[in-house]
């Protein structure tokens, strides 16, 4: 039987109800929604057959994990299973752009950072199997539904993977603050690998010397550093910006 993951917040139980494959098991809401948001979730829910439960709000409180702001809404689901490596082998397209997160172990980060590159048509979110944050409640209600939607492979060894997308046609392009490259002096066209490092230490060796090339974040004030989904959404986005704008005339 699968193992059951209670996640909260509209945005992660719609996304299951829509657009994951294994429904969630039950659904709990608070006898004080009485809005269209949770009327769209009885009638997703009606639909695919999900029993809702409607109890006080207290009663929610008390089963919702430690921390979670659950929005009086509250899912028992299966737990997600990694996508295998095979899926990041495909040939490299020059569309394809992919994200590794090395050693982000903070569940809100991994959250944001799945947000943000469901949101600019990332291929694939890569982390290490043993050292990343795990997607439970916290990651999907940060995710907002991304979690269900982009697709996050969990390797073995993050820098044989690397090394294996280089033979493959991508670019490995690392993100370290004393990189003399800047992120807008390279091209982010054709097929990409962006690497984000931890929180705090960075990337670690082995995932550095696996890069082609590293750049960093130009920053004009006293900050020395970002937030690591902060980061990733800048560099997302500029990878996005590249690859979206217009012809220029002749």
């Amino acid at each position: 039987m699968s193992k059951t993951t209670v996640i909260g917040g509209f945005h992660a139980v719609l996304a299951a109800l829509e657009d994951s494959h294994d429904k969630p098991f039950e659904i709990l809401l608070a006898d004080t929604r009485q809005d269209e948001r949770s009327s769209r979730v009885k009638g997703l829910a009606q639909h695919h057959g999900v029993p809702v439960r409607v109890l006080p709000r207290s009663d929610l409180d008390l089963k919702a994990p430690d921390g979670l702001r659950h929005q009086g809404v509250l899912a028992y689901v299966p737990e997600k299973k990694l996508d295998g490596e095979d899926l990041l082998y495909a040939p490299a397209e020059p569309y394809r752009l992919l994200l590794a997160l090395d050693n982000v172990q903070d569940p809100h980060n991994l959250g944001a950072c799945l947000r943000t590159a469901e949101a600019v048509g990332v291929s694939a979110v890569i982390v290490p199997r043993d050292r990343s944050a795990a997607l439970g409640a916290a990651a999907h209600k940060a995710a907002a539904g991304a979690a269900e939607r982009v697709p996050l492979v969990a390797v073995t060894n993050l820098a044989r993977t690397l090394a294996r997308l280089k033979e493959l046609g991508y670019w490995i392009t690392g993100l370290a603050g004393e990189s003399a490259e800047t992120l807008y002096d390279v091209d982010l066209t054709g097929p990409t690998v962006l690497v984000m490092g931890a929180e705090a230490e960075g990337m670690r060796r082995l995932t550095r010397e696996s890069c082609d090339r590293l750049v960093r974040i130009p920053m004009e004030g006293k900050t020395e550093s970002l937030n690591v989904s902060v980061a990733a959404a800048v560099c997302l986005y500029e990878a996005y910006r590249q690859r979206h704008r217009p012809a220029r005339r002749k």
